[in-house]
This record gives structure tokens, C-alpha cells and sequence, in this order.
């Protein structure tokens, strides 16, 4: 997991293109929270996904 991953972050979940876009609400140890764009408000736990950031200009 990216140690930048800060709330208000943009990510996306690379084995769920469907859901779209997400802000990170919250990262507390591999526990972060993310709002996608097309998934709602989910937890994500970062040693088992590797959340993609995206860059802002994008």
C-alpha cells in the first residue's frame, strides 16, 4: 500500500474497474476507507488490495 494514501485521495480498485472513482475517507493501518464512485462507501483492507491512485488532473 502507497503511504500516500490520505483522505481525499482518488483511487481506483484494480479487480473492480465497475466501481469507478473513489475518495479515501479514512486510512488507519491497512484498514482504508474508500467512496466509489458506482460502490458506495466501502472498506478496503490494503495487505490484500493494492489501491491504484490516481492522478488528480485525470
Amino acid at each position: 500500500m502507497p503511504s500516500t494514501l490520505t483522505p481525499g485521495a482518488l483511487v481506483r480498485h484494480p479487480d473492480r474497474p465497475d466501481w469507478g472513482l473513489g475518495q479515501v475517507q479514512s486510512a488507519i493501518g491497512s484498514r482504508v476507507t474508500v467512496n466509489f464512485e458506482h460502490a458506495g462507501k466501502l472498506l478496503v483492507n490494503a495487505d490484500v488490495v493494492s489501491l491504484e491512485e490516481v492522478d488528480e488532473a485525470r
